[in-house]
């Protein structure tokens, strides 16, 4: 089919195509017009979105900010606050509006779940795509009813907000309320367990200073010793050259021991010329006899004080040295305890501490969650609350006419070609050909009378054969 075909249908069916038109316009008209009118009022509301977890405390990133604008539109139309919206406006105590519900429904379900799914169905809620204003609209034939319901939307989604946002944070405060008790009960434990063992070991302080001090004064020790030990092997030795009287330094450097030796050599060498020169019995030799006697006597008296001497003074440096070999032995056992007691007391601080540090964290967790728990603040505000409408917004009458208009003439030529192709005329000489499927060989123009036509009229009408008599 061409175009010229296809406007010799329309020339053709045009009494009908206007006719299809003209009744599908007035249906359209009439159906506008017995339609109530609906009034929308809309209430906007502001999302100010934080993006912290009440949990963990935790920035959400700023790519989620779409999926959570899409899950605020779906608590906004959520069955959740349509019920609530319900008990707010007080609509199920209504009478009327039970009796619809049982004529609706023949008393089957809940009146509320019923008023729920009607109010959901005239809601829309239409997102800003670029801010975080989210829209509100409500149908309804009462204008104020359909403010006072889009303005409860509204108000309920904040309170529910309020709700999803404190309902966490208060799972969240009980359950770290209980590990703060189970945790603090652990620090006591171990506070118990260390204060026990404190006790038991005579542990007054938990300084590890102590340990240096102890450890210097082991050094301290072992280095007395080694002095002390020096000095009685030396002590020793001169005991020993002092018992042989002879060869001994402390003999050698007694100046007494030495004027002595001197004064009894002198006083020898005098008994020796009396001795040659008189008899024994002489008072000359007695004299000087007397006299070396005395100097010998005096001289071994001399040489025994410094004997004693040396050998006192090497007791008391063996004293000495036992004395710091005993105080090293014990110094040296009270540097091990120390350090048996540090590595036993280790463990015991170590549980100490992370107890602490655990029962720290959970108990500033603890009262976090709580203060967000007991918070009454919404991340939702209403930007601008729905007024009752003055003009309806439906039927729209000019909308559905234009509508109409091209619904019927969609209709009228769809039926045109329908009625063509069920019964096809010849309306051309191309028809001819193409109902016989042979060629035409020519036409015989007939001019009907001169009418005022249109251009398009002219082109399309048919071309009429003359009858042959």
């Amino acid at each position: 089919m061409n175009l010229h075909q296809f406007l010799l249908i329309l020339l053709a069916r045009k009494k009908m195509i206007l006719g299809t038109l003209l009744i599908t316009v007035l249906l359209a008209l009439g159906w506008s017009v017995v339609q109530q009118k609906t009034y929308e009022a809309t209430a906007s509301v502001l999302l100010n979105y934080k993006g912290v977890d009440p949990l963990t405390g935790l920035t959400m990133p700023g790519q989620l900010m779409p999926g959570y604008m899409a899950t605020q539109m779906d608590i906004i139309g959520s069955k959740n606050v349509a019920l609530r919206v319900v008990d707010a406006l007080q609509l199920a105590s209504s009478p009327a509006v039970v009796q619809q519900f049982r004529d609706a429904n023949d008393g089957k379900g809940s009146v509320r779940d019923w008023l729920a799914e009607l109010l959901l169905k005239k809601l829309e809620i239409m997102p800003s795509r670029e801010s975080s204003v989210v829209e509100i609209s409500f149908s309804g034939a009462d204008p104020a009813f359909a403010a006072a319901v889009a303005n409860a939307f509204a108000e309920e989604y904040r309170r529910v907000g309020v709700q999803l946002k404190t309902e966490p944070a208060k799972n969240a405060s009980t359950y770290f309320n209980e590990q703060t008790r189970q945790l603090r009960d652990n620090l006591e434990t171990a506070q118990a367990r260390l204060s026990k063992y404190q006790q038991e070991k005579g542990i007054v302080s938990l300084d590890n200073n102590r340990v240096d001090v102890e450890l210097s004064r082991l050094n301290d020790l072992a280095a007395q010793l080694v002095v002390a030990q020096t000095a009685a092997m030396e002590a020793n030795s001169r005991e020993k050259a002092a018992g042989g009287a002879v060869d001994s330094p402390d003999v050698a450097n007694n100046a007494l021991i030495q004027n002595l030796r001197m004064n009894l050599a002198s006083a020898e060498a005098k008994l020796a010329e009396a001795g040659s020169r008189f008899g024994r019995n002489h008072p000359h030799y007695q004299a000087a006899s007397a006299e070396a006697g005395k100097l010998r006597a005096e001289l071994d008296s001399a040489l025994g004080s410094v004997t004693r001497s040396v050998g006192t003074n090497a007791d008391v440096v063996r004293q000495r040295e036992s004395q710091l070999r005993s105080e090293l032995a014990a110094q040296k056992e009270r540097v091990l305890e120390l350090n048996r007691t540090r590595d036993e007391l280790g463990p015991l601080l170590k549980d100490l501490e992370g107890a602490q540090r655990a029962f720290d964290s959970a108990s500033q967790r603890y009262s976090q969650t709580r203060i967000e728990a007991q918070s009454e603040q919404s991340d939702v505000s209403v930007l601008n609350p729905a007024v009752a409408p003055t003009a309806p917004s439906g039927p729209r009458i000019l909308l559905n006419t234009l509508a109409s208009i091209l619904l019927g003439t969609v209709l009228g030529v769809g039926l045109a070609l329908l009625l063509e192709l069920l019964a096809r005329p010849v309306r051309s000489s191309s028809d001819l050909r193409d109902m016989l499927g042979i060629p035409v060989l020519g036409t015989i123009a007939w001019e009907p009378p001169p009418v005022k036509t249109g251009r398009i009229r002219r082109l399309v009408a048919p071309v009429r054969l003359p009858r042959l008599n």
